[in-house]
């Protein structure tokens, strides 16, 4: 079964370089445009993962993934911090927030499937 992955990010550009990078590796990607959209879009569905921007209107990434950590349903769901920061109390927010990983931006293509890989175990 493909394994699907919800990407919230506010830049179109890049949803879509995530959106190519992960089709290509076979997964099945549902986009999202903020924090607020993600939330609705996961609260939704079933997804194996997100990948979630910091900084974007509405809802930022660290309050949604705090939102979203809050329900059992996305207890287990790895949630991958892609962002332009690279601040050490920033990670470490999102850590305590509850991100699985993080990858900073602009981002290789070959490193965010690695990061799929091993989270998702496929």
């Amino acid at each position: 079964m493909t394994a699907s992955i919800l990407t919230v990010d506010d830049s179109t550009s890049l949803r879509l370089a995530i959106r190519l990078a992960l089709t290509g590796a076979g997964y099945a990607v549902t986009e999202a445009v903020d924090g607020v959209d993600g939330m609705t879009k996961a609260n939704a569905g079933k997804y194996d993962m997100i990948v979630t921007d910091l900084n974007m209107p509405n809802m930022d990434g660290l309050t949604m993934i705090r939102e979203l950590r809050k329900d059992a349903r996305h207890a287990g769901t790895p949630i991958i911090f892609l962002t332009t920061e690279s601040d050490a109390d920033i990670k470490a927010q999102a850590r305590a927030a509850g991100a699985t990983g993080w990858l900073v931006k602009p981002f290789v293509p070959d490193q965010l499937i690695r990061i799929a890989k091993k989270v998702l175990g496929k």
